[in-house]
């Protein structure tokens, strides 16, 4: 399972909160992941971009529902990669009219959304695995080792802002003691081509010869 895309939270019937994600990254992974012969089912927010023909794809809009439909999928799931970049904040009340302007500031209340990939990690058998994405401005390493345990990650990859709505990516895979596994740097495609070869090998295989 990849989740992808982002996730939209509204304020009201047609203001929301979001991120520029394109799901570019997850349908490349997508295609990699099927290119390697595995079945793959795609939790995509709202996007623009073109999932590969061979993916199951479940369209979600609001990071409940991404953590929801994700919780139902992942039991009969090998492992999740958590390539989507899910609204972070929600606001405390949605208004059922549209706001409108009154010439004064506006205060919004927002409060933290579920997290999905930590969820997901919580929650995993033995048998499964799930790998996380870390976007950081700063410290990237230290925040995605945080992370990657804070969210009983098996890896994570390590990425900055520049990956937003891009065409390239710039990544460094994290294993479990958050160590530099490989850095990788190209278009998308090539990305998550080498991610899913060490997911492949790292994960999959070795969970297949563990049981």
């Amino acid at each position: 399972m990849i989740t992808s895309g982002p996730t939209r939270q509204y304020l009201d019937p047609v203001r929301y909160l979001t991120n520029a994600s394109s799901g570019r990254m997850g349908a490349s992974l997508a295609e990699a992941a099927l290119a390697q012969g595995h079945d793959v089912v795609v939790v995509s927010g709202p996007v623009s971009v073109r999932y590969p023909d061979g993916a199951e794809v479940i369209n979600v809009i609001t990071t409940d529902d991404m953590l929801r439909v994700a919780g139902e999928l992942f039991p009969k799931c090998d492992g999740a990669i958590g390539a989507a970049a899910p609204c972070d904040y929600k606001p405390h009340q949605v208004s059922d009219e549209k706001l409108s302007k009154t010439g004064r500031p506006i205060q919004l209340d927002l409060i933290e959304t579920p997290d999905v990939i930590a969820q997901l990690g919580q929650s995993k058998r033995s048998d499964q695995w799930v790998v996380g994405f870390a976007l950081e401005t700063d410290d990237r390493n230290f925040r995605a080792t945080v992370k990657l345990q804070k969210k009983c990650c098996d890896l994570i990859v390590s990425n900055g802002p520049e990956a937003i709505d891009a065409m390239d990516n710039h990544v460094e895979l994290l294993d479990i003691q958050g160590k530099i596994i490989e850095t990788i740097a190209g278009d998308k495609p090539h990305v998550a081509t080498r991610l899913i070869h060490h997911i492949h090998d790292r994960l999959i295989q070795r969970k297949a010869t563990s049981l």
